[in-house]
């Protein structure tokens, strides 16, 4: 089982990677720019403008209440302002990640550290933030997430795991907020 995105939160000191291949190489920067290798993270470790729109496509999946989607040139989703991810939707998120869904202690750390609405529902930038500190931390891990959701490692949507784009622009169907 992947470990969990809150347990990354609560770490505050680096993680040693004497155990992987590259131990000295900066999470998020490992795919060599000069061959044509996509960064998730920039040069001052946010996160890349290519991978914050492969962020927002995910987010859009699972976001409530229901939307007409907006695609970008490349068709990739966007989320609406002020879209959220009710308990629901981040429950769908995480079993379709990771194969279950967040424990309650996780969403109720989740929710205490990241950005959320009035009503404690994870936002956009809450779940960039989720994916800056698992990127700082398990950069592997974020590019499992990203094929997991149809991306490859150059950051574009695989012609394979595509969304159908015949399908309705409704995502979700329409449910009470929790």
């Amino acid at each position: 089982m992947a470990p969990s995105i809150a347990a990354h939160l609560m770490r505050t000191e680096s993680i040693s990677r004497a155990d992987t291949p590259e131990p000295s190489a900066r999470q998020g920067r490992r795919n060599d720019s000069s061959r044509g290798g996509v960064q998730l993270l920039d040069q001052d470790g946010g996160l890349s403008e290519r991978f914050e729109g492969c962020l927002a496509h995910i987010f859009a999946k699972y976001i409530e209440p229901p939307f007409v989607a907006e695609r970008t040139e490349g068709g990739l989703m966007r989320p609406p302002k002020n879209a959220f991810l009710t308990d629901r939707g981040l429950d769908r998120y995480a079993t379709e990640t990771n194969g279950q869904p967040f424990t309650t202690e996780t969403k109720d750390e989740l929710k205490e550290m990241l950005d959320c609405d009035d009503q404690g529902r994870l936002t956009l930038e809450g779940f960039f933030q989720i994916y800056q500190l698992q990127t700082e931390n398990d950069e592997e891990e974020t590019w499992k997430d990203l094929s997991t959701h149809g991306f490859g490692r150059d950051l574009n949507l695989v012609s394979t795991r595509r969304e159908d784009e015949d399908e309705p622009e409704v995502l979700v169907e329409p449910t009470a907020s929790t």
